[in-house]
């Protein structure tokens, strides 16, 4: 089966072999951009008359783009999709309208782990040119909180018990295999109040920490975030880290949402990378991407 034309939107990190296996299902040369596209113009310039398209989490394909592409057929997402609310793509609305949506899951957790790891390591030890207390700490008794024990939450968890960790958990949903480990459940204020670090593994576009939950976190604390966009209220999180006792460390994706004076600030450490970025990550993503696509035209 060939389409007409096979378009990616912008820079999906598939990587040589899935976009040369993909052009054996397109009329036309697939163009993989190594960018972005900065308007709806040029996001409806690169789909063309595309039957299929594929887009990383970083381009939003509207409703009103979605109306002015009447050849599409298919959108495969190079991301996580989780619901419509967080997504990145009018998953319903392409759905009414007959086109096949999908997304990947599980394909970065590993190095978003390591990240946290190291990053937390190299804070509490002083390793690096930040330390968060006088002296040393390990983490053997850390108290850490981790928020969202979905695969990224339960993959850090089971690298951190080894190192003796006391681990404590917020999700919506309660983990028994997890808590038999030892890694104890919590409410979020209790948890907040209980723990001296927190990392955040949350979908898109989900705003968890308010200003009372940064008075309930208090000072002398440190913040971890991977989630893609920050998952609190920035002025209660500037108010909070405005106290030289607290920590915070964001991996490179912040960088676009996180402002430039907080950013500045000696307190902030912010990874020069995406968190999880690796050759293993491409490849995992890449192919499911291209098993998605399959299904699909297996289904057709």
């Amino acid at each position: 089966m060939k389409f007409n034309k096979i378009a990616c939107v912008d820079y999906t990190k598939m990587n040589k072999e899935a976009i040369t296996e993909l052009q054996e299902y397109s009329e036309e040369e697939i163009i993989h951009p190594d960018d972005f596209p900065e308007t709806d113009e040029e996001i409806l310039e690169r789909i063309g008359d595309a039957e299929v398209i594929f887009v990383s989490w970083k381009t939003q394909i509207t409703k009103e783009i979605i109306q002015k592409c009447p050849n599409l057929k298919y959108i495969g997402m190079c991301c996580s999709l989780f619901d419509d609310a967080s997504a990145n793509v009018a998953v319903d609305y392409a759905r009414e309208n007959g086109i096949t949506v999908t997304g990947i899951f599980d394909y970065g957790d590993p190095g978003v782990a390591e990240f946290v790891i190291s990053e937390l390591i190299m804070l509490i030890h002083g390793y690096a040119e930040k330390q968060w207390k006088d002296i040393p700490q390990e983490l053997t008794d850390l108290k850490i909180g981790i928020i969202g024990l979905g695969v990224t939450g339960q993959l850090l968890a089971d690298c951190l018990l080894p190192f003796g960790a006391d681990l404590y958990y917020y999700s919506k949903s309660r983990k028994p295999n997890y808590e038999k480990k030892g890694v104890k459940y919590l409410k979020l204020n209790e948890l907040l109040e209980t723990v001296a670090v927190i990392s955040i593994h949350l979908p898109k576009n989900l705003e968890i920490l308010q200003q009372e939950h940064f008075e309930k976190f208090g000072v002398g604390k440190i913040l971890i975030n991977t989630s893609l966009g920050v998952p609190f209220d920035l002025d209660a999180f500037r108010n909070w880290i405005k106290s030289t006792s607290n920590f915070a460390i964001f991996d490179g994706d912040a960088k676009k949402d996180v402002p430039q004076e907080m950013q500045e600030r000696k307190n902030v450490v912010i990874g020069k990378k995406s968190a999880g970025w690796t050759e293993k990550t491409q490849q995992r993503l890449s192919k499911k991407v291209l098993n998605n696509f399959k299904e699909y035209l297996q289904e057709k």
